[in-house]
């Protein structure tokens, strides 16, 4: 093919392609949508009972909550929540692969670790697991949100500084999305067994709206 011919085939690609893109953005356009919002997103939830509506009445869990925050946004997003109640790192690592190929998620959404402080699990344990959920959930074509935890310091200061330092690590490691803490606002508050259930270990009801305002933050800018 001649450098003629080559720069008239690479024009003809470039038109089609905008004419394609255009044809999205009028569609979305025409649906109430805005143009941006016109690809479809899988959310897959991998997460604990901090994300599984433990103790509370369904429908008032933040991942329900999620799924009105994205309708109100006009967001074109479906979620599949994965969460299990009482599962850890480990757990969640070998449950992976399988909600992978099923879903086809464009966006993981990984909410694990708590259970493994509770047991007292080795933390480099934990960070192996999530380091390796992050690069199989890339690998698989999605985005990647990490949502950190903290531990009460009667677990001894260490400890207790490097697991609510090891999500952060993570994160930069894999170059993928945080949020420091889902807790923030509900745990680190006066008075805050207000918000927690008799157990002092799983937020009310009344906390979850805050728990979504803590995960929207980092998983807006994730659907644009």
């Amino acid at each position: 093919m001649d450098q003629k011919m080559e720069s008239k085939t690479t024009a003809m690609k470039r038109r089609s392609l905008l004419a394609h893109c255009t044809a999205l953005a009028l569609v979305a356009t025409s649906a109430g949508l805005p143009a941006w919002a016109a690809t479809r997103h899988t959310i897959l939830i991998v997460g604990d009972s901090l994300s599984a509506e433990y103790g509370i009445e369904r429908g008032k869990g933040w991942v329900a909550l999620l799924e009105k925050q994205l309708a109100q946004d006009k967001q074109n997003a479906t979620i599949v929540n994965a969460s299990i109640s009482g599962d850890t790192t480990s757990g969640g690592r070998s449950r992976l692969p399988g909600l992978l190929k099923q879903h086809q998620p464009t966006l993981v959404v990984i909410e694990l670790g708590a259970n493994d402080a509770l047991r007292g699990l080795p933390l480099n344990t934990a960070r192996d697991n999530l380091l390796a959920m992050a690069r199989a959930s890339k690998a698989a074509g999605a985005k990647v949100l990490i949502v950190g935890m903290q531990v009460p310091p009667n677990y001894g200061r260490r400890y207790s500084d490097d697991f609510a330092a090891l999500f952060g690590t993570v994160a930069k490691a894999e170059n993928v999305a945080l949020v420091p803490f889902l807790l923030k606002g509900v745990a680190d508050v006066a008075e805050p067994e207000k918000l927690f259930q008799a157990d002092r270990i799983h937020p009310t009801a009344q906390a979850h709206p805050t728990m979504l305002a803590n995960v929207w933050a980092g998983l807006k800018p994730l659907l644009r």
